[in-house]
């Protein structure tokens, strides 16, 4: 482990029993305890995650909204300070660069949310399109990130304190408050398919914050959380995850992410590319057979290769194996599909996206 990055948070993990590997270069828990009981936490309760190996990037400037506006697929017009927005990067011919989540401070400050494996590519992509009045720095050492996600999240942060204005909306941030005395940001938002914030702060005091929140314990019932645990969260949840939904050979339109793609915008990079129909469609995928997909296996529908998964992973909360994939478009209305595991093929029926959606 010791050519891997670790977040502020490493020593915090062994001392709690994470289970250390390997994501992404990155030395992450993969789980405490069992990864579907902190699944089913977060899904009634609540629990912790580390997020901090994210990327931040802060942009500022006279010309820092017409710089992501050129940049982003989405549109940031209606963006008021306090308000956060999902948006792709993309390439000139459609492909995913990143998804990002762009917070607005002011109309001449942003910070950029970018995925941990891809922090250097972005920041390189960021700079080589910079114009105008723009200062872009890439500050992600110097931040910490926690999600604190479950349906009884309030009580963990009323246990815990805090002094300033909880977000209330979705996709809505405080820039200032104080969680356990401790300087933060938070924002309301997740990557579970349950409500909760993410909270952000000094990378120093992340040990501090995350330890304070778990402190709660005997109250709240919070437990910590890793990596397992958040994936099969969002896959549950249907939410892209780059490298197997999105990837660079991949369009927004064909994982069905259209609504953050706003064709209507000035031109944006990317925008001319995306203007054709899209040629395949990620669907969801029930496996009737016994078995576990997961991500890259080829799908069949009537005997003929249509495509291939981008994630799979057994469904706690539903009790089965799911997969999602991306399969030609003249295939996308069929209900049978085969998923080939290991040279064996595993019948599989379409069911519409996503799996589980909080009441």
């Amino acid at each position: 482990m010791e050519n891997l990055k670790k977040t502020p948070l490493y020593d915090t993990h062994v001392k709690l029993g994470g289970k250390i590997v390997d994501f992404g270069g990155w030395a992450m828990p993969v789980q405490y305890s069992s990864p579907i009981e902190e699944h089913m936490a977060v899904r009634k309760n609540v629990g912790l995650f580390d997020v901090s190996h994210m990327g931040e990037m802060d942009v500022s400037g006279k010309d820092a909204f017409a710089y992501l506006q050129k940049l982003c697929t989405n549109d940031l017009t209606t963006m008021t300070p306090g308000r956060c927005r999902y948006s792709m990067l993309c390439y000139e011919d459609g492909g995913v660069v990143d998804d990002i989540l762009v917070y607005k401070y002011d109309d001449e400050h942003y910070l950029i949310i970018v995925n941990a494996g891809n922090t250097d590519k972005d920041y390189e992509w960021f700079k080589s399109h910079l114009f105008g009045d723009v200062k872009l720095v890439n500050q992600s050492p110097e931040w910490g990130q926690v999600a604190l996600q479950g349906p009884n999240f309030m009580a963990v942060l009323d246990a815990v304190g805090y002094e300033g204005a909880i977000p209330e909306k979705n996709y809505t941030f405080t820039p200032a408050i104080k969680v356990a005395g401790i300087d933060c940001m938070m924002s309301r938002t997740g990557y579970t398919g349950e409500d909760g914030v993410e909270i952000y702060c000094k990378a120093a005091d992340t040990p501090k914050l995350f330890e304070a929140l778990l402190a709660t314990a005997d109250k709240t019932g919070i437990v910590p959380c890793a990596l397992a645990a958040r994936d099969s969260l969002r896959f549950e949840a249907c939410m892209p995850l780059y490298g197997h939904e999105m990837e660079k050979d991949i369009t927004p339109m064909e994982v069905g992410i259209g609504f953050a793609v706003k064709m209507n915008k000035d031109d944006f990079i990317g925008k001319s590319a995306l203007v054709d129909p899209p040629k395949r469609k990620r669907i969801g995928l029930k496996v009737t057979d016994r078995g576990i997909v997961r991500e890259h296996y080829p799908v069949y529908c009537n005997g003929k290769l249509v495509g291939q998964t981008t994630s799979g992973v057994f469904v706690p909360t539903l009790e089965g194996s799911h997969a999602m994939a991306l399969v030609d478009m003249d295939v996308a209305d069929a209900t049978d599909f085969e998923i080939e595991v290991r040279g064996k093929k595993l019948k599989a029926v379409q069911v519409p996206l996503p799996f589980y959606k909080r009441a």
